[in-house]
């Protein structure tokens, strides 16, 4: 009967680790470390009487000198492909061998896995460095390019290409004192940046699956993170934003808006680009293959843009934080509008279980810069009513107050994001108002002010023209404007039916008392001549009288708005007129005065109508049409 092929194999095995085991251990277990790696039945025919712990300790024994040359090595294993993988698959051989001893050796062995664990904690020291020098390596080497459009990595390539470069020159010349490469401003944010060689990224790789597996996954994410946060940091710097002195205090300077400009620049940068790019990077050189390698790649993408994700919205924070002044509403709006537009790509990035507290963060300072805009309403509120009863506006003009909160007003609802801010706040809290609701208790405020103010006037009639045109410029800056539509046409007609009442009021206390003077007593047509003409003659010489003064003070008023003076003209020469013209009538009729009227007649009614044209003349002087 002929022998086993396998026996005969075993057999020549035995004689080679007897004939060596008499001349040189250590090739005596090479040769047994070769075989049992072939097939574990060969190493338990081998040994023989070896027990577990032995059998544990031979194997370390080899790994420990096949793993040592590159423990001690000064030269970067890298530098050579072939050394890589050798040193590569002794890793591998030594956690398996810790892997295998933890499950079947007994207590005796715990000296000799104790030994294993350090040789182990040593090689992963060395592939950490490694890891390091491969990604400081590949990061200078590499300079990013063109055309990565629509997220397509393979639109990259190498830095000496002759296409035309999307980011100019790729990387910016490397940084003095960092020593690192950064990117350039970019316009189209639907790019993706691979600032590392595939052949780099590869080898990463090949790092992070062991260093992973041996439960040394974090110390790897804190390698990377501390490699790959500089590029960033830097990046940002060049886009104009990092760098920034306590850039989380509030900003109040009138240059502020250059700083808010790098800042949204920046932002978007960071978050449509280099921080998609990085996790990309992370999901490339840690992978997905295990829940491990998962939470080191989240833990080191966190890790990375940790740093400047705070930094940008501290930024942000500073401005939410800052003084609640009106004049502040469209800056901390552009901050607000940046912050909202991206939390879309912060709710992708950064909602992993390392990452989420950015996110969240992110949500937070959108939320506060809301409530911020929203305080500037309540602060615009208090300013207006805290608006001193100064010196009355000459010729009851326009008031400052009313201009400046109109076109405040004007300005800040043409930006459909603040109905957005009061809209969404209105959805979270039941004791919040809409922007129209908002405006409106402006806009009483503003009209109680000016009610406040018009009592300045000693003149009522003054007092009214005041009031008129203050009101009619607010009706005319919510007509066919977005307040319009918040305020609605209830609203106007309320506001324009106001104006009239003002005009009403300015007639009765103008004009009211000089018509009553032209009345003509029927009483007169049955006294005798003497004493109707009599009459009429003080009739007529009060009449002059007031018509002079009324005249030479109301030159002097002014009123701005041409359609609203040409009315008030109209008006009073519509019941002015005809009562003079009735008068001097009557008076022309006595018989006592006869041809002589004209010498007791001051103004014809030509006179009076052109005199009525002269009213309201400060208003060419003061500037018509203000907007």
């Amino acid at each position: 009967m002929s022998e086993n092929p396998e026996e005969k194999l075993i057999a020549v095995a035995r004689h080679i680790a007897k004939t060596l085991g008499h001349t040189d251990n250590a090739l005596t277990d090479d040769i047994l470390q070769i075989f049992s790696n072939f097939d574990n039945r060969f190493r338990e025919k081998l040994t023989g009487t070896l027990s577990v712990t032995e059998t544990l300790e031979q194997t370390l024994k080899t790994i420990d000198r096949r793993v040592s040359r590159y423990l001690t090595v000064d030269d970067p294993i890298w530098s050579n492909s072939g050394d890589a993988s050798l040193f590569l698959a002794v890793v591998d051989d030594l956690i398996a061998v810790i892997r295998e001893g933890s499950l079947t050796a007994d207590d005796s062995a715990v000296i000799v896995l104790d030994r294993a664990e350090d040789l182990l904690q040593q090689c992963m020291f060395r592939l950490e460095e490694e890891f390091k020098r491969l990604i400081q390596r590949g990061g200078v080497e590499f300079e990013f390019s063109d055309d990565v459009a629509g997220g397509d990595s393979s639109g990259c390539v190498d830095s000496d290409s002759d296409e035309d470069n999307r980011f100019d020159d790729g990387f910016d010349d490397r940084s003095d004192e960092f020593n690192v490469p950064v990117a350039h401003p970019v316009t189209d944010y639907n790019v993706t940046i691979d600032s590392l060689p595939s052949s780099t990224i590869n080898d990463l790789h090949q790092i992070s699956n062991r260093m992973v597996t041996a439960g040394y996954g974090k110390e790897c994410s804190l390698a990377y993170s501390n490699c790959r946060r500089d590029f960033i940091e830097e990046s940002l710097s060049r886009l104009g934003f990092l760098g920034l002195q306590n850039v989380n205090k509030p900003l109040v300077d009138d240059d502020n808006d250059i700083e808010i400009e790098k800042w949204i620049k920046a932002v978007n940068m960071a978050v449509r680009v280099i921080y998609p790019s990085e996790q990309r990077l992370c999901d490339r050189v840690f992978g997905y293959s295990t829940s491990a390698a998962a939470a080191a790649a989240d833990l080191s993408f966190m890790d990375t843009c940790r740093v400047s994700v705070m930094e940008l919205l501290n930024f942000a924070n500073g401005i939410a934080m800052g003084s609640r002044a009106p004049e502040r509403l469209f800056k901390i709006l552009d901050v607000y509008e940046a912050v909202k537009a991206l939390l879309p790509e912060f709710e992708v990035l950064f909602s992993g279980h390392y990452c989420l507290f950015l996110k969240n963060e992110a949500v937070g300072v959108w939320k506060r810069l809301g409530e911020s805009i929203r305080g500037i309403f309540v602060e615009l509120e208090n300013l207006i009513q805290r608006d001193p009863v100064k010196a009355a506006v000459p010729g009851g003009g326009l008031h400052p107050i009313t201009r400046y909160v109109m076109n405040y007003l004007r300005a800040a609802c043409s930006r459909p994001t603040l109905k957005q801010v009061f809209d969404d706040y209105v959805e979270q809290s039941s004791t919040s108002s809409s922007l129209s609701v908002q405006i409106a208790w402006i806009m009483d405020v503003l009209e109680n002010n000016l009610e406040s103010k018009s009592k300045a006037y000693r003149d009522p009639a003054l007092s009214s023209v005041f009031m008129m045109n203050n009101g009619r410029y607010i009706v005319k800056k919510v007509k066919d404007d977005e307040l319009g539509s918040l305020l609605g046409d209830d609203w106007i007609r309320k506001q324009t039916s106001g104006v009239r009442q003002h005009h009403v009021n300015y007639q009765r206390s103008s004009w009211h008392k000089i018509l009553n003077t032209l009345k003509l007593d029927n009483n007169n047509s049955s006294s005798s001549s003497n004493l109707a003409s009599k009459a009429l003659k003080d009739k007529l010489k009060l009449f002059n009288s007031q018509f002079i003064e009324i005249c030479r003070n109301q030159s002097t008023w002014v009123i701005f708005d041409e359609q609203l003076r040409d009315e008030l003209k109209i008006s009073v020469a519509g019941t002015l007129l005809p009562a003079y013209r009735n008068f001097l009538g009557r008076f022309h009729n006595l018989q006592d005065i006869g041809k002589y009227a004209d010498k007791h007649v001051k103004f014809t009614i030509e006179d009076v109508e052109a005199r009525i044209d002269g009213l309201f003349q400060a208003t060419a002087v003061a500037g018509n049409g203000r907007k």
